[in-house]
């Protein structure tokens, strides 16, 4: 015999499904900004001059890269392309000039996190005044380094290596991109950078600089001469560009400085526990 269908009322609350709790999305670290794939789009397209005739591709490396014997006044009668105005021109078009896609896939790679951090913070004007003074600031110490050189030096290197050095001046800061405890992108891109005497006691920051300094000097990446007999590593560009990034950064930042008294509690990536 069937039992009768008992009364659920009488049996009290019955349970519900379990609760969901949804977290807010978070976006991606290395989503790229407007200003850097267009920059990127930019030594992209510039890398199709390979696809010239090899006396025109050379004639653009000529123009276009940075040759130190360009300024020897001891050789009035040497004849490179470009005239006058490359003299002042190739301080920075050099950069966006690259010898071959490995070449130029490095440079894109270490963009990818420290130009994503640098444009989002900076914006696309002073990001693209910013890349072109730190060239400019590499092509002046490879001329120093190198007076009587006569390969053309080419490659964005110097201003990857700006971009590194100014994005290392918040990158560990609380919230920021290299912080445990980062925020979405944008907030980490703006997050108050830390005054660069502070910087420098930091122990994260000066690792950094250590393994930078000592990768470029021992092995050594990026801009290249373009003869195969005469190519190298223009590691001294890559420190002109560093050092101009890091320095010059406070001009370009448009984030307000960190109070002195407020740099430790900013750099800590752990909060208080209870």
């Amino acid at each position: 015999m069937d039992s009768p269908p008992q009364d659920s009322s009488s049996q009290g609350p019955q349970p519900g499904p379990p609760a969901v709790h949804e977290e807010a999305p978070r976006e991606p670290i290395l989503t790229l900004p407007v200003a850097l794939t267009a920059y990127i789009a930019l030594l992209a397209l510039i890398h199709l001059r390979v696809l010239l005739p090899p006396e025109l591709e050379n004639w653009t490396i000529d123009v276009f890269g940075f040759i130190p014997k360009r300024y020897d006044s001891s050789l009035l009668n040497l004849q490179i392309p470009g005239g006058a105005g490359a003299k002042v021109w190739s301080f920075v078009t050099y950069s966006l000039l690259h010898a071959n896609l490995t070449h130029l896939g490095f440079n894109v790679l270490w963009l990818l996190p420290f130009g994503s951090a640098l444009a989002r913070r900076f914006g696309a004007i002073r990001f693209f005044v910013f890349m072109a003074v730190t060239a400019a600031a590499g092509a002046l110490a490879h001329l120093v380094t190198h007076e009587h050189a006569v390969a053309p030096m080419i490659g964005a290197s110097a201003s990857v290596s700006g971009a590194m050095a100014a994005a290392i001046r918040f990158a560990f800061a609380r919230g920021s991109f290299l912080s445990f405890s980062r925020s979405d992108a944008d907030t980490a891109a703006k997050v108050p950078a830390l005054p660069l005497s502070r910087a420098l006691r930091d122990g994260r920051v000066v690792g950094f600089l250590a393994v930078w300094f000592g990768v470029n000097i021992i092995f050594g990446v990026g801009a290249i001469g373009v003869d195969a007999e005469t190519t190298s590593v223009a590691w001294q560009a890559h420190i002109g560009g560093f050092f101009a990034g890091l320095l010059l950064f406070a001009l370009f930042d448009p984030v307000p400085r960190v109070r002195s008294d407020a740099a430790d509690a900013s750099s800590r990536d752990v909060s208080d526990r209870v």
